[in-house]
């Protein structure tokens, strides 16, 4: 488990029960109330990668509850999809146990949760528009959300610092490196839009690099790891990103897909639209 894990990923504190809400009545004073079915959802993680404090710790799984119609409101909330916060709202509303927040979850089980949640209340069938890698031509087509693989991260090679380990084929440098949590996404974004609102240039690769990086050769020395990044033949960074993608724990998004024009069969990954919370019924 990394270290530096250890460090962002704790538990929050517990917070206070709640009071148990009074019952309706119906007309012959007969009370009744309505239970929101949950789920169990298998985490990529399970559980492995977390503080022995996180409530996910050892955890395969998480209990989620089915979407609602209140969950709907969240997904349409004007405020809420102006910041961008309507998904990551409607995540933490569906998990049962209040102590997990979205913020310390890693990135895969944050992953798998959402589609848990869209299967929830959508169905699995997930129609959108894909764009063809060979001929360019856009399609209609839909996806089945209950074939999507999980890595479990069963490849992962620790050092002594407690990051997970990647040689580089060009440099001649093994990097350690860190699991992402939605805060750190979260930081990702404002560093964009930071960027964005100065006119200064995208350097969201980089920058993602600077979050994920934790150690060079085994040194933990920022300015050798920003030497590095700043140095990074586009070979190097590719491999680094590929790697990183197929090692960590989390929802593999890729399926096949047949393009009706030029008739190109490959796995596509997923592409995440409006349509995903949003579909046209």
């Amino acid at each position: 488990m990394s270290r530096n894990n250890e460090n962002r990923i704790g538990t929050a504190p517990e917070p206070p029960i709640p009071a148990m809400p009074t019952p309706a009545s119906d007309p012959d004073g007969q009370a009744f109330s309505f239970v929101t079915p949950t789920e169990f959802v298998e985490l990529p993680s399970r559980g492995r990668f977390y503080s022995e404090d996180h409530p996910l710790h050892n955890q395969e799984t998480v209990e989620i509850r089915y979407m609602t119609a209140k969950d709907e409101d969240i997904l349409t909330s004007p405020s809420l999809l102006r910041k961008g916060l309507a998904v990551e709202r409607l995540i933490q509303n569906v998990i049962v146990d209040k102590r997990i927040k979205t913020d310390n979850l890693l990135v895969g089980d944050k992953n798998a949760i959402l589609v848990a949640a869209r299967v929830s209340g959508y169905g699995a069938e997930y129609s959108v528009k894909v764009t063809c890698p060979s001929c360019a031509a856009t399609s209609d087509h839909t996806f089945d959300l209950n074939d999507i693989n999980q890595n479990l991260g069963e490849d992962l090679n620790f050092d002594e610092n407690g990051f997970f380990t990647v040689k580089l084929p060009k440099i001649d440098a093994t990097v350690g490196l860190d699991l992402m949590t939605g805060a750190d996404e979260k930081k990702l974004t404002k560093l964009a839009e930071n960027r964005k609102k100065k006119s200064l240039p995208d350097a969201s690769l980089t920058d993602q690099f600077r979050m994920i990086i934790r150690s060079v050769n085994g040194s933990t020395n920022q300015a050798h790891i920003n030497s590095l990044i700043d140095n990074m033949p586009a070979t190097d960074s590719r491999y680094l990103r590929t790697a990183y993608a197929e090692l960590c724990p989390g929802v593999d998004l890729s399926q096949d897909y047949d393009c009706p024009e030029c008739g190109m069969q490959e796995e596509v990954i997923i592409p995440f639209t409006t349509e995903f919370f949003w579909p046209k019924r």
